[in-house]
């Protein structure tokens, strides 16, 4: 049996169906997976969450740090590596990803965030997941981001906590 997954950055699930969900059509109206909220507290939409920055990279960045964190997780649900690795600061980016077969994403919560300076910021959550052999795990970390020329990305992260 596989030990419990330790960072969320390099540990990483193959979403549910086992295929990347697609961006169009009815996915786009889906619930993001992020689990954000509207000022109303009703879930967004993937298109408009998470989804416009997965979709569009290049051209639409995530704004901040929650932002970028928060789409990084929905691109781990949808099994994006393209998105995880571009996201990914260079001088910490691995070669490739891999996901895990079999495991489930159930949901995000996002507990502090913190501008260290105008570059630099953390964002401390708990992920929950299901492995393929239905063991429940919660994953506690906080990530660390730096923001150059005026992109933010993804540098590492601290364990909190594993279960």
């Amino acid at each position: 049996m596989k030990e419990a997954p330790t960072l969320i950055a390099s540990r990483i699930a193959a979403p549910r169906g086992g295929a990347p969900a697609p961006s169009g059509g009815r996915a786009a109206l889906a619930v993001c997976d992020c689990g954000r909220l509207d000022a109303r507290q009703r879930p967004l939409a993937y298109a408009q969450c998470c989804g416009r920055y997965l979709d569009d990279w290049a051209g639409l960045p995530a704004p901040d740090a929650e932002s970028l964190m928060r789409s990084r997780y929905t691109a781990f649900v949808r099994a994006r590596a393209d998105y995880l690795l571009a996201t990914w600061h260079v001088s910490r980016r691995p070669a490739t990803l891999d996901f895990d077969a079999g495991v489930r994403w159930l949901g995000l919560e996002v507990k502090d965030r913190k501008a260290v300076d105008a570059d630099h910021a953390e964002v401390a959550f708990v992920a929950r997941q299901r492995d393929a052999g239905g063991r429940a795990h919660r994953l506690s970390e906080r990530s660390r981001f730096v923001r150059e020329d005026g992109r933010w990305y993804y540098l590492d992260a601290i364990e909190i906590n594993k279960g």
